[in-house]
């Protein structure tokens, strides 16, 4: 099969959204997510409502992309799915569905790494967005995983920094609970943040050696920041809400660059991508490209739609591997937790 002729079906289904795109090789011809909003109301994704409503989105959200896509099931070169890490019964929905497919129409089945497909976003043809050149940095930022990537290939990445303890999308959502915000908190605090004063209140950043990343000790300041003020002045989150928020975005954007700045200098690697759902963040997209201003980077920040979980990143890693041809059986099993 030529190379311009790899049609591909990906799923997405590692947490509660379930996507599906299809692409014709590295270009996305569409891209459809269904959100659950169940979880709102429990402060945080609940796994079995997570998986039920899985098991009710999908064959309409594949459906809705390959009319969106103009193509029919019987064009598609290959089917790739999200393998794992993520919720197992929701990842155990994807995995099922994009079995018997691949099975039915006699096409090959391809198991995707959920984080290593954020990376690979960058390889979308978008226009107006650059793909870094080999080898790149990659930091990997959302609410399970934080983690500085060397990534010297499609497929050969070295994770070379990571969180000791909690994510920097916890960190983001806990911090935002602490203060009385409705879940997902994370948006909340930047939309407020950019009303707001970086310089108003002052964290302390943790001290971890190497290129390795921990946000539970700030978390618990954070908590006690805003008991002991709260003690003195009950309106105190909201008369300055604003400023409180700036100054936690502030500071974790700070441990970020930190680190990103010490692997640059340690790797002498200076082309710097972005990609998880946190890269959506504001500040952090802004402090990505003041580096590349100030700093001499090349920085990649990826189109809005491609950083929280998405089928299109599936489908670009697909594309890579079915070039490779890098196919799997039916005896394929997700995982929860999964290694690069």
């Amino acid at each position: 099969m030529r190379q311009n002729d790899v049609f591909i079906l990906s799923i997405e289904s590692s947490c509660d959204d379930t996507a599906a795109a299809v692409l014709h090789n590295d270009k996305v011809l569409s891209n459809v997510v269904a959100n659950q909003s169940i979880h709102n109301e429990y402060g945080g994704v609940v796994p079995e409502l997570a998986s039920r409503a899985h098991q009710q989105n999908i064959v309409p959200v594949i459906d809705t992309a390959l009319k969106r896509a103009n193509i029919d099931r019987s064009q598609l070169s290959c089917i790739a799915f999200t393998q794992g890490p993520g919720l197992m019964g929701s990842l155990l929905v994807g995995s099922s569905f994009a079995k018997s497919l691949a099975l039915a129409l006699e096409v090959p089945l391809i198991a995707i790494n959920h984080m290593q497909a954020h990376i690979l976003a960058h390889f979308i043809d978008e226009e107006g967005f650059d793909k870094p050149r080999f080898p790149f940095l990659a930091l990997t930022i959302s609410g399970g995983h934080t983690q500085i990537v060397r990534v010297d290939s499609y497929f050969d990445m070295e994770i070379i920094g990571e969180t000791t303890d909690d994510a920097v999308g916890e960190a983001f959502d806990k911090s935002a609970k602490i203060l009385g915000l409705p879940y997902p908190g994370g948006p909340l605090v930047d939309k407020y943040a950019q009303q707001g004063n970086p310089m108003a209140f002052r964290f302390t950043k943790p001290k971890v050696p190497g290129l390795n990343f921990s946000f539970s000790g700030l978390k618990t300041a954070i908590l006690y920041f805003i008991q002991k003020n709260k003690a003195k002045n009950p309106n105190f989150v909201e008369e300055n809400r604003d400023d409180i928020c700036a100054s936690i975005q502030h500071t974790i954007i700070e441990i970020l660059m930190d680190k990103m700045k010490t692997a640059v200098l340690q790797t002498g690697i200076t082309q710097v991508a972005i990609g998880g759902g946190v890269s959506a963040n504001s500040g952090i997209r802004k402090a990505m490209k003041d580096a590349e201003r100030d700093l001499g980077w090349k920085t990649f920040v990826p189109k809005f739609e491609y950083t929280t979980d998405n089928a299109a990143m599936i489908g670009i890693a697909g594309y890579h591997k079915f070039l490779d041809g890098s196919f799997e059986d039916a005896s394929v099993v997700s995982k929860a937790r999964i290694e690069f």
